[in-house]
């Protein structure tokens, strides 16, 4: 493997996962507004430190290589049911292109589920061991 691949694998997870991360952290310090959007359209606020955890320990998870098969498959059904929750409106250029955006975000992470961490992951080390 050349040194741009092995480079691409814990870089392409840290692009990945960082939007999860700061997203799960914006959400905590936003904590209310987020209960509020959330029931606004229709998901049970009592789900916001569920969804808070997935994406901050989820995030880190995948930045880490830890669990990576498993995770990023949480991930891409997050993403997924992320889209079809809350940007299921075409009709709003925006919202097509967010939904677009968990799409594009699902299918990285199922990159994730069917090759692997890559280099550089806790996986990879303990497959070592």
């Amino acid at each position: 493997m050349n040194y741009i691949q092995t480079l691409s694998a814990p870089l392409g997870r840290l692009f990945l996962a960082l939007i999860f991360i700061v997203s799960g952290v914006g959400k905590i310090s936003n904590y209310a507004a987020t209960q509020g959007y959330m029931e606004a359209m229709g998901v049970p606020s009592a789900m916001l430190p569920l969804v808070i955890a997935l994406e901050v320990l989820g995030g880190i998870a995948i930045v880490l290589g830890f669990k990576a098969r498993l995770v990023a498959f949480a991930m891409a059904g997050f993403s997924l049911v992320s889209a079809l929750l809350f940007h299921a409106n075409f009709a709003d250029q925006t919202q097509m292109m967010m939904f677009m955006k968990n799409i594009a975000m699902a299918g990285g992470f199922l990159m994730i589920v069917a090759y692997g961490a890559g280099p550089y992951s806790l996986d990879q080390r303990n497959q070592l061991n």
